[in-house]
Parts: C-alpha cells; structure tokens; sequence
C-alpha cells in the first residue's frame, strides 16, 4: 500500500509540474515535423519528372538544371529523421539545402518563361501546377511546425516545468531560423504573365 501511495505522488507531483505537458507537446513537433518531411520529399520527387521534360527543349540552360539537380542532391544526401529536430547544427545545415532547392526551382521556373514550348507543353504545365501546390503544402506543414516548437520550447523554459524538462532531458528544439528565412518559407514567385524584355523577343 505503501508503495502504490508513493507512486500516487509520483504521478501526481509530475503531472503538477508539467511532465505531461513536455510529452504531449514533444509529440506534436514530432508529427508536425515529419509532415514537414513528407512534403519535403514530395517536392524532391516532383523534380526528376521535371527535369526530365524540362530536358526536352534543346536549348535550356544546363545551368540552371544543373543547380537543380545539384541542390537536390544535396538535400536529399542529409537523413531527415525524427532526431534532426534534437540537433540544432545538423537541423540548420537541413533547411539551408532546401533553402537551395526552394532558390533553384525559382529560378528554374522563372527562366522557363523564355521557353514558349515549354509553356505549351502540357506535361510541364501539370508538373508545374504540381510543384506550386507543394510548395504551398511546405510553408503550411512549416508554420505548424514552427507553432509547435513554440509551445513546446515555452514549455521547457517556463517554470515550474522548467524544472521536471531539465530532470527528464528535455531541451529546447530549433525552429527556422535561417538568414533567408522570409526567402524559404514561402513559395517561389514566378510571374507567367509578365512581358518578355524587347531585345529577347527581338532574338528569338
């Protein structure tokens, strides 16, 4: 009886002093985080297909592909697991290569402007649709991942919860933080409408 009254107290003063609270909110940047992951990998698929008819027009830029496939390469080579979120080093070096593919796939795009054939090529077009539209998904699945490392980092440093976060391990987790955070969070802009310069459509 003894022993089941100690383990009571246990549970409660634990309960008092938020140890619940850390559990659910580490689950929830868990979840938030590997959804962020998931439309990570969704763009990074997107991109063989469009590289691959993006190939078709002779005369594209292999530079722009180049930094592409290139930036992808990169990203891709980092393993995203659950941990990445404990280690702010190895999580920052994780959103600066999908800063680089956010950055190549602009420019990809915008470039594709000059491409008359491109714009009328119907499998582009949807692969272009495609990749906007997980563009959108990643600023989403990033804002509530962002959200919940909020609460959750508010948690660890409030006191009296503080206190149980130090005694179990808990630390605060990194959010997104990098220099050209404003340029990654959202989706490329790419303006099909805007009028070619003179002098290209002169050339071409």
């Amino acid at each position: 009886m003894r022993r089941l009254l100690t383990m009571l107290l246990v549970l409660l003063s634990l309960q008092g002093c938020g140890y619940n609270t850390l559990q659910s909110g580490d689950e929830q940047v868990k979840a938030s985080w590997a959804e962020v992951l998931n439309q990570y990998q969704r763009r990074a698929d997107l991109i063989p297909n469009l590289v691959a008819t993006v190939k078709g027009e002779a005369s594209f830029e292999q530079d722009t592909l180049t930094k592409v496939i290139e930036a992808r390469a990169k990203a891709t080579s980092i393993q995203a697991t659950p941990e990445l979120v404990n280690d702010p080093e190895a999580f920052a070096k994780f959103q600066a290569a999908q800063g680089e593919v956010s950055s190549a796939l602009s420019r990809l795009l915008v470039v594709t402007e000059n491409y008359p054939s491109l714009k009328a090529n119907q499998a582009f077009q949807d692969l272009r649709v495609q990749l906007e539209g997980t563009e959108n998904r990643i600023a989403v699945a990033r804002n509530r991942y962002i959200q919940s490392v909020q609460a959750y980092n508010l948690t660890v440093r409030q006191f009296p919860t503080s206190l149980t976060a130090k005694l179990f391990g808990h630390h605060v987790k990194p959010g997104f933080t990098v220099a050209d955070e404003k340029a990654i969070a959202v989706p490329p802009t790419v303006d099909f409408g805007a009028p070619r310069p003179a002098a290209q459509g002169a050339s071409r």
